[in-house]
């Protein structure tokens, strides 16, 4: 218990530090020696910080060349909602209905943001990548890759990189683990028909008609979950 308290001490000091000296991500960090004379600890103490810190990508221990600001992306907030939701799924909880239902409240209520002004190239990405998915329904599936594309640029004009990040986790969370437990797909002409319609309602800059595009989006989803949670074994 007193080891794992001293990592953890160790981490905020690090965590401190790098704010203190407003590092960015790819910045060397103080060596070993370093930090262990600057928090008055062991080696092993600074070491286990380190790679505890490296799992959640604050830090990168490169060998050889060093310890640098990690990227601090949310890798491992994702990789920890796939399990979660995996492990409940398969105890029977409503684990994917409720990641669902965050990226709905999300969406839902940012796409009303979104509509009042759509920058001319944002909505030309997503004529595209509507395009693309009719291009994939004609194969007989809309491929994952250009869904979560649409997701993506339909929230670049807010400028929130963190917003972006934390939406595009919850994605890659929910489709992460329902590929895993092989849901069914929806149809794809259902799946374009969905995504038309939110961009028409883009187009005609029309907020609550696109919150309703994207909440008949959702419970298309949402069906489906129920659909296969209705023959699951």
């Amino acid at each position: 218990m007193a080891r794992r308290m001293m990592s953890e001490e160790v981490q905020s000091s690090i965590k401190e530090l790098i704010l203190h000296r407003r590092l960015a991500p790819g910045d060397p960090l103080p060596t070993e020696n370093e930090l262990m004379t600057l928090f008055g600890v062991s080696r092993n103490s600074v070491r286990e910080a380190l790679k505890a810190l490296q799992a959640v990508n604050v830090v990168d221990i490169r060998h050889g060349f060093g310890t640098y600001v990690g990227s601090l992306s949310l890798d491992s907030f994702v990789e920890a909602m796939v399990f979660r939701a995996a492990v409940r799924h398969r105890r029977g909880e409503a684990s994917l209905h409720e990641l669902l239902e965050v990226r709905e409240a999300l969406e839902a209520g940012l796409i009303m943001e979104v509509a009042d002004d759509v920058p001319a190239e944002d909505l030309a990405r997503l004529r595209d990548l509507v395009a693309a998915m009719e291009r994939e329904a004609a194969g007989g599936r809309v491929s994952a890759a250009t869904d979560r594309a649409f997701h993506v640029a339909l929230y670049r004009s807010l400028g929130n990189h963190l917003l972006s990040e934390v939406l595009d986790a919850f994605w890659a969370a929910f489709h992460r683990v329902r590929g895993d437990l092989r849901a069914d797909d929806q149809d794809p002409r259902v799946v374009c028909a969905r995504h038309e319609d939110i961009l028409a309602a883009l187009e005609a800059g029309d907020g609550p008609r696109a919150a309703v595009a994207m909440r008949a989006h959702f419970a298309g989803i949402r069906q489906l979950l129920a659909d296969h949670a209705a023959v699951a074994p």
